[in-house]
């Protein structure tokens, strides 16, 4: 038995708890990982996992073990990239979670320069608007807009994302042209947007001054996620409030108007963030470095 190798494919599935999402994170047939742990648990004599048609259980004994050898896969880590020089040319798959709007319109289009510093980073990105378990699905960062409340997390702030209310040209000649909030909720229709998580909707937000309004106004749709939003919008369907980043390019062509620009929100900030549990690869420092320096012309305020 490798026992290095029986360690991380324990730790693996204590993370992805099942035997077959660790066997799919690690690449590996899932008879082999089952194998790995059985091995282990017959050399340390002693129960890891408690085993269940659906999920494994982690037994004291085996949160114990786990808790000792993540530690010690981390030093490991540490010394193969001193002795091999990794800091100066990470290398490896990194998997990335990152928003619609985000990917689309600001990370993707940067990434030519990101591969040409970083040739040996093969980058995953899983492209969505929906909460993610980092350590279960195997994720090593992500980033996302808002206040980040777990508190595993470490968060390293990176830009400051501004809102803008819109509405199609076609849209203001049937309604007319909201000049405060409350008008919204008189005679106009809202694209709304709601959490993949938890269904919550998420009202527009105002502020002038020390004022401060969310306005519920009439939903015809509610998206829940960000390109899709921007699309309902687009087709006229009502007025929304996206990203200022979003919206721009159509304001300038004309296809949007901005409305209520003295009504306008504290800016969301975006963070790139990663378990603070897990060892801090080189290519996940490269990663979250770069993050930090591509997002700068969007208002960084880097920080943590």
């Amino acid at each position: 038995m490798d026992q290095i190798a029986a360690m991380r494919v324990f730790a693996r599935v204590v993370e992805a708890g099942t035997f077959t999402r660790a066997a799919d994170l690690l690449q590996m047939p899932k008879p082999s990982v089952t194998k790995l742990v059985q091995q282990l648990e017959s050399h340390l004599r002693v129960k890891l996992l408690q085993r269940t048609t659906r999920r494994v259980t982690v037994t004291p004994e085996g949160a114990a073990y786990y808790e000792r050898i993540s530690r010690v896969l981390a030093d490991i880590d540490d010394i193969e990239a001193d002795v091999t020089n990794a800091q100066a040319s990470p290398r490896g798959r990194l998997r990335v979670d990152i928003g619609s709007s985000l990917a689309n319109r600001i990370l993707i289009p940067m990434l030519p320069a990101f591969h040409r510093r970083y040739p040996d980073i093969l980058l995953e990105l899983g492209v969505s608007d929906r909460p993610v378990h980092l350590i279960g699905e195997g994720v090593d960062c992500v980033l996302r807009g808002g206040v980040l409340s777990d508190p595993s997390l470490v968060a390293r702030r990176v830009a400051q994302m501004p809102y803008m209310t819109c509405a199609t040209p076609d849209y203001l000649k049937r309604h007319g042209t909201p000049r405060t909030p409350t008008d919204l909720l008189e005679g106009h229709r809202v694209v709304s947007y709601f959490l993949s998580g938890t269904g919550r909707y998420v009202p527009p937000r105002y502020e002038h001054g020390h004022e401060q309004i969310e306005i519920n106004g009439r939903a015809v749709i509610a998206v829940n996620e960000s390109t899709a939003h921007l699309t309902a919008l687009l087709t006229g369907l009502g007025v929304a409030q996206t990203f200022a980043f979003m919206a721009q390019p159509y304001v300038e062509s004309g296809a949007l108007v901005e409305l209520l620009t003295d009504w306008e929100p504290a800016p969301m900030v975006v963070s790139v963030a990663y378990p603070s549990s897990r060892h801090m690869s080189a290519k996940l420092r490269a990663f979250v470095d770069w993050t930090v320096e591509a997002f700068a012309p969007y208002g960084s305020v880097d920080g943590r």
